[in-house]
């Protein structure tokens, strides 16, 4: 019985990622080209979101100024989740929906991109650093899930919303994450040419 339920997730997870991937696949290429256009012209893309989503912004950080599969010069980008004593300063002295957007305003500047998670669309500070990273002129790449909550109306046609049409967080999770490394690959590719290595 055990076994059976721990096959179903993978089925269910397969099954939307099929599902998703006509839907999913032009605001992933138009994310790429934003992103692209951000980090060859001297720009950074800001990442943030809660919980597991923050995991994810640190884990796409992490994948551009390291590397995704090839080697290539890092390229910038900031997780807005890591530093503990600005997130528990900002919650403390204003509000914990100021955590990302004192730090957007802060760091943020024109040209530069903002990738902000939230499965439900819904968060207070990920709609806060939206708000933010308009004010600075910057473009926003969105992931979320459902129906893409107030997030959708939040985000500008100049933006990218990249929203994965089920109701079970780690189901939206798992396709969040899939289309992080589509990101990161095409990126790559655009920089550095088609890999020999099919992906």
């Amino acid at each position: 019985m055990l076994e059976q339920r721990i096959q179903q997730h993978f089925i269910d997870s397969a099954d939307l990622k099929y599902q998703a991937a006509p839907l999913l696949s032009k605001p992933i290429a138009d994310a790429v080209q934003a992103m692209l256009a951000c980090v060859t012209s001297g720009g950074k893309i800001l990442a943030c979101g809660n919980g597991g989503s923050a995991g994810d912004a640190q884990h796409f950080a992490a994948e551009f100024v390291g590397r995704y599969e090839r080697e290539r010069p890092g390229l910038a980008a900031i997780a807005l989740t890591t530093d503990s004593s600005i997130i528990t300063a900002l919650s403390n002295d204003y509000h914990f929906n100021a955590i990302f957007s004192r730090q957007v305003r802060a760091l943020g500047q024109a040209g530069d991109v903002l990738l902000a998670i939230s499965t439900s669309g819904n968060s207070g500070n990920i709609l806060a650093a939206i708000e933010a990273a308009h004010e600075r002129d910057m473009v926003v790449i969105g992931l979320s899930g459902r129906s893409g909550g107030k997030m959708q109306r939040a985000l500008r046609d100049t933006d990218v919303h990249i929203c994965v049409p089920h109701e079970r967080t780690a189901r939206i999770q798992e396709v969040h994450i899939l289309a992080l490394h589509c990101l990161c690959d095409a990126v790559d590719t655009l920089l550095l040419g088609d890999s020999e290595t099919p992906p």
